[in-house]
């Protein structure tokens, strides 16, 4: 979005509440005014004028752990793949992502760092028409917990070293969060060597106890990867443990106030439920929606590979959801931020702007962004989506201007 730009005619989604009838001024690429009024005198002949015709302007989605879409996973190596995922991304809302690694061989995933790097410090590698922004990296295994590992390839999972993770935190500029299984030998010195870098440290595919948890937190653990899913909880630590029964993963991120954490509301992963006690426990400034999607994102049904390509993990894609071969566990999500948007509110009966919130200011917040992007706010970049009334999506324009990570709140 390059002109300035006039929407009108707009029920204008901010942090706490929606704004009526109301109009919102772009210029040069930021938020210039947010009026009340719904079509207010326009001082530039050639600003354009875009009416909203009665339905939310909403800040951009901000996917924070996303894997691919559109065909194509961020692990394959390439750029057009990194294309294929952008574009389809945006198509859903998603105006700036965090491209997520999988568990991998170590120079796969030396690669997938160097073109979040290309992707990131090189903004005309993107159409700014047609493609999400990359505003870094999620270094997210390898080093989980094996019986914790999901959908990952089971064969390529990593115990820390320090030779092999110092290759990979040699991107630490562009690496934005990394997440391990605190339980894992050597994983405090991860932990360490990240906190010294800047990174975000998060919990995933871990069966850590709730003590192990608390000690994590010396370490600078932040953040929680999609709550409920693959990781320990009382039920399963039960057995391997005799008495008395203890809390995992689940137990210390509900409990915690100093995690934050995100979901996977695609209505396929977690129950309205569970969506319900996870906002109601975290509130909406520490819980994150995510989509975790695969890039069976606007693909037909069918197999496809989780992971890269060429040695990654084999799932299907049905009913809006990955699955293993056998249809008997998730394998990722396969949908849109646009759909999760829409099913969280559905399941919920939250606000509209409580849920819009959680998939664009929330995650802005948790990775530092949030001075410059996830809000309809004067002097922030100007990332702007239009939904119809039934929350479909009508236009999704992102503006050139490049955002810059500041302070972790």
């Amino acid at each position: 979005m390059t002109r300035d730009t006039l929407f009108v005619n707009a029920n204008v989604v901010l942090p706490d509440r929606i704004l009526s009838d109301a109009s919102v001024q772009v210029q040069n690429g930021l938020i210039h005014q947010i009026d009340s009024t719904s079509n207010p005198s326009v001082a530039e002949d050639s600003t354009e004028i875009i009416d909203v015709k009665g339905g939310y302007l909403c800040p951009g989605f901000i996917d924070i752990h996303v894997h691919g879409g559109g065909g194509a996973d961020f692990m394959d190596g390439s750029r057009k793949a990194f294309e294929k995922a952008l574009c389809s991304h945006r198509a859903h809302g998603t105006t700036s992502l965090v491209c997520t690694s999988t568990v991998a061989q170590p120079e796969q995933i030396r690669v997938f760092l160097s073109l979040v790097r290309e992707f990131k410090n090189t903004p005309t590698n993107r159409d700014l028409h047609s493609s999400a922004r990359v505003l870094g990296a999620h270094l997210y295994g390898p080093y989980f917990r094996y019986e914790a590992i999901g959908c990952h390839p089971t064969d390529l999972y990593q115990i820390p070293d320090t030779d092999t993770y110092n290759s990979y935190l040699a991107f630490s500029e562009v690496i934005i969060k990394a997440s391990i299984a605190p339980e894992l030998p050597e994983s405090e010195a991860f932990a360490q060597a990240c906190a010294d870098r800047g990174i975000i440290l998060g919990v995933g595919h871990s069966l850590a106890t709730f003590d192990q948890m608390v000690q994590a937190l010396d370490w600078g653990i932040q953040y929680v990867d999609h709550l409920f899913c693959a990781m320990s909880d009382k039920s399963k630590l039960r057995q391997t443990q005799t008495y008395p029964m203890r809390g995992g993963v689940v137990e210390a991120t509900l409990f915690l106030d100093q995690l934050s954490t995100e979901v996977i509301a695609d209505g396929k992963h977690l129950s309205a439920e569970l969506l319900l006690l996870a906002h109601k426990t975290k509130g909406e400034d520490r819980l994150a929606i995510v989509t975790d999607c695969n890039r069976a994102l606007d693909m037909p049904d069918g197999e496809y590979i989780f992971g890269p390509e060429k040695n990654g993990q084999p799932f299907l894609h049905r009913d809006q959801v990955g699955l293993t071969l056998d249809g008997s566990s998730l394998a990722s999500s396969t949908t849109g931020m646009d759909h999760h948007v829409k099913t969280f509110y559905r399941l919920t009966a939250l606000p509209l702007h409580t849920v819009v919130k959680m998939a664009s200011l929330t995650p802005a917040r948790i990775i530092g962004y949030a001075d410059q992007l996830g809000s309809i706010e004067i002097g922030k970049i100007a990332d702007l989506v239009i939904l119809d009334q039934d929350l479909v999506i009508k236009s999704v324009h992102i503006s050139d201007r490049q955002p810059v990570q500041g302070r972790i709140e």
